[in-house]
């Protein structure tokens, strides 16, 4: 099986698809990597994000590879670009901030959808993004798009953060958010949206074993 997971930041699932991965031997592949390891390589190299054709070009030039997790740190893989582990790098504020503005461009969708349909038309996969069932793998046996309030996703990106010993505030990236979800929602290249045919789960007053049992109970 192909199986889609969509949905907008923070709202568990990539926690549901690893955990879906793991109970069916597939392999979990969250997409949004791509996009901030594009965006962390043109921040590290000085490109000025809103170059839309420098940073295009940047992303044809460089190798982004996602690998199994290599250290017992929190992490559920590896991402490595030009042969650099870039794992904890990639989830900084400042690609926060950044990340959509890159997603937004054509010429970089075009080139990471690439790579992500070539691994998804192998099988057996767990895919997790923002326009997989509408626009990497349309042909996928099943799309989930989970969805929550903004408060409830920001509350969860804030407790993530605080774990990890970050110094971060709620009322920031709840703005954050609300830009994030403004931009992802009205992009012109492949908008963040629900297939017609995808099951939609409201996830804010559910913890991740109650979305797990419903989305398992759809396959077995």
């Amino acid at each position: 099986m192909i199986i889609a997971i969509d949905g907008p930041a923070a709202s568990g699932k990539s926690t549901i698809a690893r955990r879906l991965a793991d109970e069916l031997g597939y392999l979990y592949f969250d997409t949004g990597v791509m996009y901030r390891a594009v965006t962390y390589g043109a921040l590290q190299q000085g490109v000025d994000i809103s170059a839309e054709a420098e940073v295009s070009r940047l992303a044809l030039e460089i190798e982004i590879d996602v690998r199994p997790a290599s250290k017992s740190d929190g992490r559920q893989y590896d991402v490595l670009l030009n042969g650099v582990d870039i794992t904890w790098e990639i989830r900084t504020p400042a690609v926060d901030t950044n990340v959509s503005q890159v997603s937004t461009y054509a010429e970089v969708r075009k080139a990471m959808t690439q790579v992500q349909r070539q691994i998804g038309l192998r099988g057996d996969v767990v895919m997790v993004g923002r326009d997989i069932g509408t626009v990497v793998l349309p042909e996928a046996d099943l799309k989930i798009y989970l969805d929550a309030t903004v408060e409830a996703r920001a509350k969860r990106r804030y407790e993530e953060r605080i774990a990890r010993d970050e110094q971060v505030e709620y009322d920031e990236i709840i703005s954050w958010m609300r830009d994030r979800d403004h931009i992802d929602s009205t992009r012109q290249i492949a908008p963040l949206r629900p297939a017609d045919d995808a099951i939609i789960f409201d996830t804010t007053n559910l913890d991740a074993d109650e979305v797990f049992e419903k989305v398992l109970s759809l396959i077995i």
